[in-house]
């Protein structure tokens, strides 16, 4: 991963001082030409990484610069390898940029660091389920989001160009946000059948902050989906597993022994569908066409298995 590689050669810089494009190339196992340049991406970062001519040159941090963790408090740290250690779970690059991490980390915070980084491991897959691999697309959508370079897609059979400006991974479906010359778009990566990275540089705008961008996305979507709503009691204890199920289309109208709250879905029968096999934990209070779905549910049940000889 080209990210995890430029912190390396950041930190790298930083411990020795002043390093040439071929001792990059050894020490992060690449070509002379890749290292070259990751060096000079550093320094259209804005990051003060100078090349230095002549006899002994190289590139360097301007006035010994140094972009470090060592400003980190004990607490930061933790939290910190916290963050990140489920991800190296995974992630074979997340796993060597937490090595080059700790080793750029004080001393007195290593064993701590190293302690949380494996204090939690993530399984994406559900019991019974294989894990869902990562799209291709999806890592050369994340080179031109980092190198903030246009991309070329091919997308419901119609060529873009667009402006990558994230990506964002919703329960093992990627998406991404771009810019187009229609406006700000949310394309599913599953759905784009080729793409390329340009040598164009992409639009980004100022202060563009991509959670709140992707939360946009979902409260549009579902203003769109949650066009019925039910009211229905359930008891306190199944709240949480209620609220699993639904997401942020269950909203708690009243608490006590029994919760009130209100569910949404596009249609009545979806609704009574994910309220089906809860049987009477879960009683609805209206509208009368979900329990009319309801009771079709149970009468094509009864239909099926009712009349079966033990």
């Amino acid at each position: 991963m080209r990210a995890d590689r430029l912190v390396a050669v950041l930190l790298l810089l930083q411990a020795r001082g002043r390093v040439t494009a071929t001792q990059v190339a050894a020490e992060m196992e690449v070509s002379v030409a890749t290292a070259r340049r990751d060096l000079e991406a550093l320094s259209a970062a804005g990051i003060p990484v100078y090349p230095q001519a002549g006899r002994g040159g190289g590139w360097a941090l301007l006035g010994g610069a140094r972009t470090d963790l060592s400003g980190l408090r004990a607490a930061e740290a933790r939290a910190l390898f916290l963050l990140l250690g489920p991800a190296a779970a995974i992630a074979p690059e997340a796993k060597a940029a937490l090595r080059k991490l700790v080793r750029a980390l004080p001393s007195t915070f290593r064993q701590e660091a190293e302690a949380a980084a494996e204090a939690v491991v993530v399984d994406p897959a559900g019991w019974g389920e294989h894990r869902r691999t990562r799209p291709a697309l999806v890592d050369l959508l994340e080179d031109a989001v980092v190198r903030r370079r246009k991309a070329r897609l091919t997308y419901s059979g119609r060529e873009r160009l667009v402006s990558p400006l994230g990506l964002v991974d919703k329960d093992d479906t990627w998406y991404l946000i771009a810019e187009t010359p229609d406006g700000r778009r949310t394309f599913r990566a599953d759905r784009i059948t080729d793409a390329e990275i340009t040598q164009e540089a992409a639009e980004r705008p100022a202060r563009f902050d991509l959670a709140a961008a992707w939360e946009e996305v979902v409260t549009a979507m579902e203003a769109r989906r949650a066009t019925t709503t039910a009211t229905a009691t359930v008891d306190a204890c199944y709240l949480p597993v209620l609220r699993d199920r639904f997401g942020r289309h269950c909203e708690v109208i009243s608490q006590g022994e029994r919760v009130r709250v209100a569910l949404t879905a596009p249609t009545a029968r979806d609704i009574a569908r994910q309220l089906a096999g809860w049987g009477d934990l879960v009683v609805v209070e209206g509208p009368q066409a979900v329990h009319d779905e309801l009771a079709k549910l149970a009468a094509q049940l009864t239909t099926l298995y009712g009349q079966r000889n033990p």
